[in-house]
């Protein structure tokens, strides 16, 4: 579903438009990112939004969309799921967009401080055999300083040992040579 989305999206971005479930929405004025070259490194999932701190520690994300507004860039991701959405399903993406915008930003971009999730989910199979879905568009606020601190977490976790007994990474098995 990820490549057909990204397909549907790049149609309507070579022709200067939004697809008909952007178009009614507050994104309505928004105009999608149009570097090919760029998007296409940027949802790579090997390339991706690359930041290198000044120690050489990598962190990357590959994300799905980006939208312009006033000269900002705004994250738009794809989700697919089976069922409606429940009132607080879009909080379990919040450290993923606050880590793309964080990676924007440390590469010099200027990002609102909000992203979009654009969630796809069944609604009926016609007669013929095609599947219709819904669509619901949640907008959430992101923090780039969370961003940043799951970065730091993350090297500071990685520069420990792992325990002999209990790792709840690997689940208690450690490797011995």
């Amino acid at each position: 579903m990820d490549n057909i989305l990204k397909k549907h999206f790049d149609r309507f971005m070579e022709k200067g438009g939004l697809p008909p479930e952007l178009r009614k929405t507050e994104l309505k004025e928004c105009k999608l990112f149009d570097d090919k070259d760029k998007l296409e490194t940027w949802r790579n999932n090997r390339k991706g939004i690359r930041y290198e701190d000044e120690n050489g520690n990598v962190l990357c994300g590959a994300v799905d969309n980006i939208l312009i507004r006033n000269n900002k860039l705004i994250v738009l991701d794809y989700k697919t799921r089976g069922f409606p959405l429940k009132e607080d399903t879009h909080e379990y993406y919040q450290d993923q967009m606050d880590i793309y915008n964080f990676l924007l930003r440390k590469n010099g971009y200027i990002t609102e401080e909000h992203a979009y999730l654009l969630f796809y989910y069944p609604d009926k199979i016609n007669e013929t055999g095609e599947v219709l879905f819904n669509t619901e568009l949640k907008r959430i606020k992101i923090n780039i300083k969370n961003g940043e601190d799951i970065f730091v977490k993350g090297l500071k976790l990685l520069e420990k040992e792992c325990p002999k007994e209990k790792c709840e990474w690997c689940g208690g098995v450690k490797n011995e040579i």
